[in-house]
């Protein structure tokens, strides 16, 4: 799964490239808040592994109007950082490495 790099962001962390994007629109469940906002990071030059994260927060263009706080390219490095201890590794090819970051995250009713 390669993310496309419109709308990607880049980010270097600790001297090696990444390319990070969130969804501009939610999917249907996380517009009803039901799922947690997620977004997608890889290797800025060499395809392989995607890392998809799940936020403990909304999706910040959910349908109801909830309060949530924006991805930030510092929250980016410091996920990329743990992922990388938790020993996802970008250049490699395979399946997405998950990092679920969601346990604060309460659904919508």
């Amino acid at each position: 799964m390669a993310l496309g790099r419109r709308g990607s962001r880049r980010i270097v962390v600790d001297g090696t490239a990444y390319r990070w994007r969130l969804r501009r629109r939610p999917t249907y469940l996380q517009g009803l808040a039901w799922t947690p906002c997620t977004y997608a990071v890889e290797h800025a030059d060499v395809p392989g592994t995607t890392l998809v994260v799940a936020t403990d927060q909304p999706h910040p263009s959910n349908w109801f109007g909830l309060e949530a706080k924006p991805v930030l390219p510092s929250d980016v490095a410091q996920t990329i950082q743990r992922a990388l201890r938790e020993g996802w590794t970008p250049t490699a090819p395979g399946s997405p490495f998950h990092l679920d970051l969601s346990a604060g995250f309460t659904p919508s009713p």
